[in-house]
């Protein structure tokens, strides 16, 4: 049975200083940063982790440190200290080698059976609360970062009972196999919250083709977003159903817009799948603003649940949690679709480390 180690405070470090007790507890898990000489440098996070665990004690001026001075330290020289610790201690309690990263990582992992300055690093952890909201520009910036360094990014959600949830994160491009129609001669009739295409020869072309609309009756009817996407792509010539006259495209997406939030971002991002060979119909039975599929609908399910958004969007982690939550439950991908002049998919997924 192990010993416990003597320690000592020093400023917001903490060092054994004898060299077989710093060999000790660094073999034993490689905690902290050998020095020379032989002694051993440990970080608050870590101190307070192994004085839990009771494997050392801890002195400054002659008398003991509680685990109480080690939390008021961490907190002073880090506000997320309680958060970084929950993480922390649960990677280390699933086996892992954890150590401390300089931004945009809370942690880097090894993997198990790994030696620190020997094994490259398998994951970089951001250690958030549950509490925190996330802006997606900064996270796609963190996840090229990561990505540039060639690692898997997980961010350790800590929820209010303390228990962590690890989600990871990756760019896709998603791809179908149907190629555009090109130019048609089309035309759609305006009936204030949707169109309608009267002309059956025409329905049937549309829906055949691409999955476009719904029949009700003899008609087609098309979504606001199905209808702009015609209008801008295959030259759909609208008509007010009120008056017969031809209605500018302009004037639609006017009356789209107030009719529906986020329309530009809608488009972007429907436009830009339809451009990647998928069929993309309304998501609104999953909560959410596309289903695409990457082949014929009568044969195959949805692949992906498609949320498009702006690149400053910003949102909860309990928000994130749904989503993810409820796309696996219907075995489908969820992808937040970014819209701006690169699109981009950004998707996560519930992971155990």
């Amino acid at each position: 049975m192990l010993s416990i180690v003597a320690a000592e405070l020093e400023g917001k470090d903490i060092i054994i200083p004898r060299e077989d007790h710093a060999s000790q507890v660094y073999n034993r898990g490689y905690h902290g940063q050998p020095q020379p000489g032989g002694s051993l440098k440990l970080e608050l996070i870590e101190a307070l982790f192994l004085l839990e665990s009771g494997k050392i004690e801890i002195t400054e001026n002659g008398g003991n440190v509680p685990k109480e001075r080690l939390i008021s330290l961490g907190l002073k020289h880090n506000p997320h200290f309680e958060i970084d610790y929950l993480v922390y201690t649960d990677i280390r309690s699933r086996g892992y080698v954890a150590k401390s990263s300089p931004p945009p990582a809370s942690f880097r992992v090894l993997p198990r059976g790994g030696v620190p300055g020997k094994t490259p690093s398998k994951y970089w952890v951001i250690a958030l609360s549950e509490r925190s909201q996330f802006k997606l520009s900064d996270i796609l910036n963190k996840m090229e970062k990561v990505q540039q360094a060639g690692k898997e990014i997980l961010f350790g959600i800590v929820d209010e009972e303390s228990d962590l949830t690890y989600y990871s994160a990756h760019l896709r491009a998603p791809k179908g196999v149907f190629k555009s129609m090109g130019e048609m001669d089309l035309k759609a009739y305006f009936l204030g919250d949707r169109t309608s295409v009267l002309d059956k020869n025409m329905g049937d072309m549309l829906h055949d083709s691409e999955f476009y609309g719904k029949w009700i009756g003899s008609a087609l009817q098309l979504s606001l977003i199905e209808t702009a996407y015609l209008m801008e792509e295959h030259g759909l010539v609208l008509l007010d159903a009120k008056t017969s006259k031809n209605m500018r495209k302009s004037t639609f997406i006017k009356k789209a817009k107030a009719l529906q939030a986020n329309f530009d971002h809608r488009l972007s991002i429907y436009s830009d799948l339809k451009s990647r060979g998928l069929i993309v119909k309304t998501g609104f039975k999953y909560g959410t603003h596309f289903r695409a599929y990457e082949n014929d609908p009568d044969s195959c399910h949805a692949r992906y649940l498609v949320h498009a958004i702006d690149p400053e969007f910003q949102g909860t982690w309990p928000e994130l949690s749904r989503a993810i939550r409820l796309a696996h439950g219907v075995r489908k991908d969820i992808l937040f679709g970014i819209s701006g002049k690169q699109k981009r998919y950004l998707q996560f997924k519930r992971y155990r480390p």
